[in-house]
């Protein structure tokens, strides 16, 4: 292959990865839109929760209540562009993909959404109840008095709830790349101590300065890496029975 069709195929590539761009970058912005007028009705939904009783938020900015809106319309648009974009991400290196895989890992785009929707309230419904309530106690058994304000609210809300969110893609994430015999669980299992690590300071990174929050993130974070190895040894098991079984085809095929 000449330097020129060379500096032509990264030029297509760049232009393909572009279009990719532009692409979430609609799906996004659309997503801001429908979530503009998504906002109140969520918004009065999460405010009259059994989680927000008990105090009043406060607007301490005139831009509190656009801010809070936002917040609300960026999640509702993450929730239709994190899917989209793997599948951007899908079309952009199939072509490189064999057929098995590409059809292996089209397969794994739903289930971006429903995990991600699964991240989401797990962490609204359990882990930002509890670390609330840590904090709310704390602040009155030291007699202070409450004024909280709407934008910190949804803000310790949201720093939660998205990035949980879509740690939660995990076990999905090491499912694709064992399919791909990128990762195995023998791996998975030998390099436990650093993933832990790295998802105890992921968890520190993302929650409130609170050791309740990091403690309610890194639990969760744990519990998903382990089932993701599970999931990594379940999808390997397969591998191994296919590569065996094709193994015997050959053999039976070279005897005859």
């Amino acid at each position: 292959m000449s330097l020129e069709s060379e500096e032509m195929s990264v030029v297509d590539h760049l232009t393909e990865l572009r279009k990719r761009i532009i692409y979430v970058l609609i799906v996004f912005v659309a997503g801001l839109v429908v979530g503009l007028f998504c906002a109140k009705p969520i918004y009065n939904y999460l405010i009259h929760a059994d989680l927000a009783e008990g105090f009043v938020l406060h607007a301490f900015s005139f831009w509190d209540g656009i801010g809070m809106y936002m917040k609300i319309s960026m999640a509702v648009s993450l929730v239709a562009t994190v899917p989209f974009i793997v599948y951007q991400l899908w079309a952009f290196i199939s072509p490189g993909l064999r057929q098995a895989e590409r059809s292996a890992a089209l397969r794994y785009v739903p289930y971006v959404f429903i995990l991600f929707l699964l991240g989401m309230a797990f962490a609204y419904y359990i882990v930002f109840p509890m670390a609330l309530s840590f904090t709310i106690s704390i602040t009155r058994s030291m007699g202070l008095e409450e004024t909280y304000g709407i934008a910190q609210y949804f803000s310790f809300m949201f720093s939660l709830v998205l990035p949980l969110a879509l740690l939660f893609e995990l076990p999905l994430l090491v499912m694709f790349l064992t399919k791909l015999r990128i990762l195995n669980p023998l791996r998975l299992r030998k390099i436990r101590r650093y993933a832990y690590f790295v998802l105890v300071f992921i968890a520190v990174v993302i929650t409130p300065p609170d050791f309740i929050s990091d403690f309610l993130v890194t639990i969760p974070l744990l519990v998903l890496y382990e089932f993701s190895v599970l999931l990594s040894a379940f999808v390997f098991r397969k591998q191994l029975a296919a590569d065996m079984a094709r193994e015997a085809a050959y053999v039976r095929k070279e005897d005859s």
